[in-house]
């Protein structure tokens, strides 16, 4: 490690204050500092070449060093660097921008408002439910459900839809109108000769039992991911999404379908939603939509909710929301840039192809003793880890065995995620066949290393 990495390494330590992280340890052990990327890979200050088998963190679709992406941005800062959306002001780019999302939206949206992030975006989607629900006479419709271990944010309130106990311990959270539906995990939770539809009936017993109990008429949407990528890429089971949406148009609730992980090809299709024919009022999308080049975030929505929010502005006189860089030019400029590299070469044919050698490989390493599962689409697939896969015993917490399996991964010159024990891989959309079986042979270490380890505690 040369003097200036060690120098960043004492500075971050001293002064940064990490989200998401172990505050004592880092104080500690200090940060892994990466100093660049390129490709699907990146690089720490000790010289190590690492796989990025997380996509940054989900949104790294297009890999490191895109010289469009940054060409782009170039030359919208030498052109405008910056203005804002308030006050009827708009500029070129976010026009374009806006058009085009809706030209390829699922669901028949019309309308899309611009944000920093996905926490942002659907913090927003919230405000605005509130907002229309008040303008159609339902003010009391106010209750928002998730589902446990779902994630959409880290804002006060989307962090309370989130069912992250760990985001809520200490913080006073989550807030009373936020309520949540169980986790969709088959194989840890279904009875014992409980098929996948019959286990994904339960699912929706159980989501409309908590609709009743809070009174449908105090109920005003249901938020989802397509698939749960803060539950550890947890993939919906069989019949899952029919049942689901039967209750939600049964009691005519909103429903948000957050995209900002699996939207722009990550399953495979431009939308989660086409993967699992879902049907959404409100799509929130982000991460991928600047192939993580930028911060933004967009909403998109339908005319019947904008003729609501129209009503409220008549009333008040304005409305009163926004953030200062939403529809950044910027950040406009290089979503619409990665959006033609995506069409150009054809991103979503690229993943399904590249998505067979994926999964085969992934789902060859089910066989080792410390795998229970693999679920997977597209270039996203996630792994249960287990004691016993059979009898579905968990492992002690106090093991981290998934934390155990990520830091050797990363030994190993492979950066995936562990979530709790069940691991995350999610690799840039833009990884080769040859790349996949490297990483996946890290992985393959990383199992055999963790598992050297947790067989001699069994």
């Amino acid at each position: 490690m040369n003097v200036d990495a060690k120098r960043s390494i004492e500075q971050d330590i001293a002064h940064h204050v990490h989200p998401q992280t172990n505050l004592r340890q880092h104080a500690e052990k200090g940060p892994t500092m990466i100093t660049h990327g390129k490709g699907v890979f990146i690089y720490d200050s000790e010289g190590r070449e690492i796989i990025d088998g997380f996509s940054g963190l989900g949104c790294v679709s297009l890999g490191y060093n895109n010289e469009r992406l940054a060409e782009a941005a170039m030359r919208q800062m030498n052109t405008l660097p910056f203005a804002p959306t308030f006050y009827n002001r708009s500029h070129p780019r976010v026009a374009e921008l806006g058009e085009r999302l809706i030209g390829m939206a699922p669901g028949g949206m019309n309308r899309v408002m611009f944000q920093c992030a996905g926490s942002e975006a659907n913090d927003t989607a919230i405000k605005l439910i509130w907002y229309a629900n008040t303008a159609r006479g339902e003010p009391q419709r106010r209750k928002i459900i998730g589902r446990i271990r779902g994630y959409h944010g880290n804002t006060i309130a989307t962090v309370s839809l989130s069912g992250q106990p760990h985001m809520h311990a200490k913080f006073g959270l989550p807030l009373p109108e936020f309520k949540h539906t169980e986790l969709p995990n088959y194989y840890r939770f279904h009875i014992d000769g409980e098929s996948e539809e019959e286990f994904s009936a339960r699912m929706a017993r159980s989501f409309e039992e908590l609709v009743l109990r809070e009174g449908p008429e105090t109920v005003a949407a249901f938020f989802a991911e397509p698939a749960i990528s803060g539950g550890g890429a947890l993939m919906p089971p069989k019949g899952y999404w029919e049942e689901m949406q039967a209750v939600i148009r049964k009691y005519g609730i909103t429903f948000l379908v957050d995209e900002v992980v699996c939207g722009f090809g990550r399953t495979g299709n431009m939308w989660g939603a086409e993967t699992w024919g879902l049907k959404p009022d409100m799509v929130s999308c982000a991460k991928a939509l600047s192939a993580a080049f930028f911060p933004i975030s967009a909403l998109m929505f339908k005319d019947e909710l904008y003729a609501e929010m129209m009503r409220n502005s008549d009333e008040v006189g304005v409305f009163g929301h926004g953030y200062t860089y939403a529809g950044h030019p910027v950040g406009a400029a290089v979503s619409l840039q990665a959006l033609d590299i995506y069409d150009e070469i054809d991103l979503i044919g690229h993943v399904r192809k590249v998505s067979k050698r994926f999964l085969e490989r992934c789902h060859a390493l089910q066989d080792h003793p410390l795998v229970a599962e693999v679920r997977g689409v597209g270039l996203f697939c996630g792994f249960e880890l287990m004691r016993d896969a059979k009898a579905r015993i968990p492992f002690d917490p106090a093991w981290k065995v998934g934390a155990l399996v990520q830091d050797f991964a990363h030994d190993r010159g492979l950066y995936l995620r562990a979530i709790g024990d069940r691991i995350s891989f999610m690799p840039p959309l833009i990884i080769n066949e040859e790349e996949i079986d490297l990483a996946t042979e890290r992985f393959k270490g990383a199992l055999d290393d963790a598992w050297a380890v947790v067989k001699n505690k069994i």
